[in-house]
């Protein structure tokens, strides 16, 4: 199978507990290069740990997890599996690009150098080219007027197109989505919905958490209803919202509507 063809991500059996309490209860999971695979369900279903542990933030106790080409947290050689250093972790997220549902924006500095500071640190860059890209991402977001503001004089949306051209600015090949527009007003959803709609646009590949479900039905490529650590049902987005025969997802568009 060419590279092309293989899954970006790709789940088998994953397991996941926190203590005593199973989490993630054998995920089965694919997505293909270029696809928009969008989760929902309820909270406590899964849905952000299995988000987690496609970068490497969350370890799976059983199962594969291959994302990127690399079975996360480990390399296979000499018929052994060795963990990964923190320097290999690093590596590999440098390949994701992930937004979460708080910003986590250093509030010392501006929105360019915000966005420049993984390029230096991770990608290890001079000031002066991981400013020049950071430029270009912030305008690919529609804030290159907002360059030299911090965050507490922009909007949560503002604050949040931020985060997601800090993810960019890595040049990732995937790009994770943890409920971005949970934390905002109604009336900023719109503007990173938007965004997320153009890089889906753009060929993309991305995983998407979230109760937005006009989003699901128009930019998702498969939408995934996860309940109590299992997937319940995934499929086209319009055949799961509309011929769906499971009672718990019918509840649960109900209460989402």
């Amino acid at each position: 199978m060419n590279e092309t063809n293989t899954p970006l991500v790709r789940a088998r059996g994953v397991r996941k507990s926190f203590g005593d309490v199973e989490v993630l209860k054998g995920i089965d999971f694919e997505v293909a290069r270029g696809e928009v695979s969008v989760i929902i369900g309820p909270s406590g279903s899964g849905k952000s740990t299995f988000l987690r542990a496609m970068n490497g933030l969350e370890t799976i106790d059983a199962g594969s997890l291959k994302v990127c080409g690399d079975e996360v947290g480990y390399t296979f050689a000499d018929g052994r599996a060795h963990e990964w250093t923190d320097k290999r972790f690093a590596q590999f997220r440098s390949k994701i690009g992930m937004v979460f549902q708080r910003f986590n924006l250093y509030s010392h500095m501006d929105a360019m150098e915000n966005v420049a500071l993984s390029l230096i640190h991770v990608k290890g860059m001079k000031a002066k080219d991981a400013h020049e890209i950071a430029r270009e991402e912030l305008a690919r977001v529609g804030l290159a007027d907002h360059a030299t503001k911090r965050p507490h004089q922009l909007s949560g949306g503002q604050q949040q197109r931020v985060a997601i051209a800090r993810a960019l600015a890595l040049k990732p090949e995937l790009m994770l989505f943890d409920e971005p527009t949970s934390a905002l007003d109604p009336e900023l959803v719109g503007e990173v919905l938007q965004i997320m709609k153009q890089l889906a646009a753009e060929g993309m590949t991305m995983v998407v958490v979230t109760h937005e479900i006009g989003f699901a039905r128009e930019v998702g490529d498969s939408l995934a209803f996860f309940d109590q650590g299992v997937v319940v049902e995934k499929r086209a987005p319009r055949e799961l919202l509309t011929e769906t025969s499971s009672i718990r997802i019918k509840n649960f568009l109900d209460a989402v509507k």
